[in-house]
């Protein structure tokens, strides 16, 4: 039985990542299709095999579709057919998985695209693989002893 690594996506007007958080994956495959389709599977340190596939938001262009692996991770960087935003990652209108999700570090508003700059040079693996920044949904929320610090108590 195969299992789901956690993934992460952030998109740019012409092309979307994919962090694929796996550690010391071997055997990695990525597929890309013209229609959108986007397959992964790789093996686990411990033998265990991961794979799943993703019928993406828009068409893409495989020629330009690049992987770089890490020691942590596998980033991948899909060029997009058409340039433009994307409402949602995936074609479907469901909610994602629940292994999917937004990847806040790399996440880039639609007006705040700078066109002068990429996420990193697709040369330049040493910028983004191997990041080993922890993202949580509650960053920024103080907690409690914070609070009480900030009341004077």
């Amino acid at each position: 039985m195969s299992r789901h690594p956690e993934v992460l996506w952030a998109q740019r007007s012409d092309k979307v990542y994919l962090t694929i958080s796996l550690p010391d994956a071997k055997d990695i495959s990525v597929k890309c299709d013209p229609q959108g389709l986007f397959s992964f599977s790789a093996m686990g340190v411990q033998g265990e095999s991961f794979d799943f596939s993703l019928e993406l938001f828009g068409k893409i262009v495989p020629e330009g579709c690049k992987t770089n692996v890490g020691l942590r991770n596998i980033i991948c960087s899909i060029m997009k057919e058409e340039k433009g935003w994307w409402k949602r990652l995936l074609k479907s209108e469901e909610k994602p998985a629940p292994y999917i999700k937004v990847d806040w570090n790399k996440w880039c508003d639609e007006d705040d695209e700078d066109p002068n700059s990429d996420l990193a040079s697709d040369d330049d693996d040493a910028t983004y693989v191997g990041q080993e920044e922890e993202s949580s949904d509650d960053e920024g929320l103080l907690y409690l002893p914070d609070l009480e610090k900030a009341r004077g108590n």
